[in-house]
């Protein structure tokens, strides 16, 4: 693994690739190959922004496919690891999708989960975007540091101003993610598919939430987390009650380097703010949120089941409370979980907690 080298902050010297770079390297070379921008700092030139989309470096993105990601692994002597989940996106026009998505603009702060060989890294900090990326793997985390000398600074150290690179290395669901980066900011992340539920339940949950999110995960996943009612599950309550929920773009899985056994999809996630669904923080209202919790956790318990018998089994209540609690809402006591919306699930709430504080 790479050290910290005494310049890395501050520049004292020309970096390989980074900004501030004379001409490329044999190492600017593999990486521009693999589409990666290496000449195009923050500040100079156009910015690749939602506005400005013609802006991207097309270029540089159509050289981007999986021969030129296997021909970077096996010039940085690396290996995927399945363990990881590690798939590399090789599609220039997916990764451009994402780019006009995130439409990062200078001192934009992003929090970018997994960012691997550093592709989409390198675009949103030639966007002038102040990048915080967390990667576990110690292997990738020693290429970032050296494909971004002089623009990376050090996971514990400040906050990264424009066109700069924090990098921690670490796994995701150790940090205090809500809390890495300074509010405003958003999130751009590829999920694996078995992290995606606690790490979309960290940044909504608690703490200052991103403005958006957009986010690689697998099909299946952004099907259920956009579902609609009668196709609820737990997942899709949770998110749809804090944010809005929207599939851009569905991705074959040809255009990831190692291809994987399923298609993923591009999400957008946009946060409501406070004083709206779920935007505050205050006791009473995570009290609240408690509640509804544990009401949705014991509904789908049995999601295909009469939600009237579920609730009286799961929650013990007696069945005249439940019956009375269902018609105050509006539910047809033989409806299934599944097929309730959130707003109902509110509802449902609200009367299971008006008929205990009514007596």
């Amino acid at each position: 693994m790479h050290g910290q080298r005494s310049d890395d902050r501050r520049g004292g010297g020309p970096p390989a690739c980074g900004r501030g770079a004379g001409r490329p390297g044999p190492r600017c070379a593999t990486l521009a190959a693999a589409g990666v921008a290496v000449t195009a700092p923050a500040g100079q030139g156009e910015v690749a922004s939602a506005g400005n989309p013609s802006a991207l470096d097309r270029s540089a993105l159509d050289r981007l496919d999986p021969l030129a990601i296997r021909r970077l692994l096996r010039d940085e002597g690396l290996r995927t690891r399945h363990s990881l989940s590690q798939n590399f996106l090789a599609d220039p026009d997916v990764l451009e999708a994402i780019l006009v998505e995130a439409g990062a603009s200078p001192g934009d702060r992003i929090l970018e989960i997994g960012p691997g060989l550093g592709i989409l890294t390198a675009a949103l900090l030639a966007a002038g975007a102040a990048v915080t990326a967390v990667e576990l793997d110690r292997r990738l985390a020693a290429l970032l540091r050296d494909r971004f000398e002089g623009v990376v600074i050090d996971g514990a150290s400040r906050t990264p101003g424009p066109g700069e690179l924090r990098l921690i290395e670490g796994d995701a669901l150790d940090q205090d993610l809500p809390g890495l980066v300074p509010p405003p900011y958003q999130v751009v992340a590829n999920l694996p598919y078995h992290i995606t539920s606690p790490i979309l339940h960290r940044l909504l949950d608690r703490g200052p939430r991103p403005e958006r999110m957009v986010l690689m995960v697998q099909w299946e996943v952004a099907e259920r987390l956009a579902a609609p009612p009668g196709r609820m599950s737990y997942l899709s309550v949770f998110v749809q009650y804090h944010a809005r929920v929207r599939i851009a773009r569905r991705v074959p899985a040809a255009a990831f380097e190692p291809a994987p056994a399923v298609d993923s999809a591009v999400i957008i996630v946009e946060p409501h703010r406070p004083g709206s669904l779920a935007g505050t923080d205050d006791p009473a209202a995570v009290a609240a949120d408690d509640e509804l919790w544990a009401l949705v956790q014991a509904g789908f318990r049995e999601r295909r089941k009469m939600l009237h018998n579920v609730l009286v089994r799961q929650l013990g209540l007696p069945a005249v409370r439940v019956d009375a609690a269902l018609a105050a809402a509006g539910i047809d006591r033989d409806r299934r979980p599944q097929t309730l919306s959130v707003g109902e699930w509110l509802a449902l709430r609200s009367a299971l907690d008006g008929l205990r504080t009514g007596g």
